[in-house]
């Protein structure tokens, strides 16, 4: 089965550029002209996104939109921490995945509030069949985050391994809940539905 639990973020790099004051707005605004612009808080922008993604009906756009959710997801605010994450995933990628474990069980033990920590680290016990574990990291990263369909994503694939399919059915939905044109939520949300109408549930 295919992993969907991981993503690849899309960077998307925007700048604004201030346009002078005109003579009378400087002549009345209070505030002094060199004052600096309000900055947006990375969760307020994170609260944006996600209503963005909410309603964003079009799938590339939305697609775009979870990317710049990804991208903020994955900054922990220290370089170490960048460096270990980075590490990590090279080790993911040579399938070195006690190498990686090692990287990622510093990672939470340093910044237990990264949530991305905790989700690569589930991402890495589910690709090493360890669903148990991987459900505890997602419970970790789900408390931190609650709406990272990427954990929810994980989550729903273990019940459905695992025989849970009503289970399954009910992550997904939540990940529809938050992402409504995820195309792989929405596959999985037809397919277990209309399996469990078959077997009269």
């Amino acid at each position: 089965m295919r992993i969907l639990f991981a993503f690849l973020a899309i960077f998307l790099v925007s700048g604004a550029v201030a346009l002078p004051a005109r003579a009378d707005d400087q002549a009345t605004a209070p505030a002094a002209p060199d004052a600096p612009p309000p900055v947006m808080t990375k969760q307020a922008h994170l609260d944006q996104l996600f209503s963005d993604l909410k309603r964003e009906r079009n799938e590339k756009a939305a697609e775009r939109i979870a990317g710049n959710i990804w991208s903020e997801w994955f900054q922990s605010g220290s370089a170490s921490i960048d460096l270990m994450m980075m590490w990590s995933q090279k080790a993911i990628e040579g399938q070195k995945f006690d190498v990686a474990l090692d990287f990622l069980d510093q990672v939470v033990t340093l910044q237990p509030t990264y949530a991305e920590g905790w989700n690569r680290r589930a991402t890495v016990h589910f690709m090493m069949k360890n669903y148990g574990k991987s459900m505890s990291d997602i419970d970790h990263t789900l408390q931190l985050e609650p709406r990272h369909f990427g954990a929810l994503s994980g989550l729903a694939q273990i019940m459905a391994l695992t025989g849970h399919k009503q289970s399954a059915l009910e992550a997904w939905q939540k990940v529809l809940a938050i992402y409504p044109m995820m195309r792989s939520a929405q596959d999985q949300v037809a397919t277990l539905s209309e399996e469990l109408a078959g077997e009269g549930i």
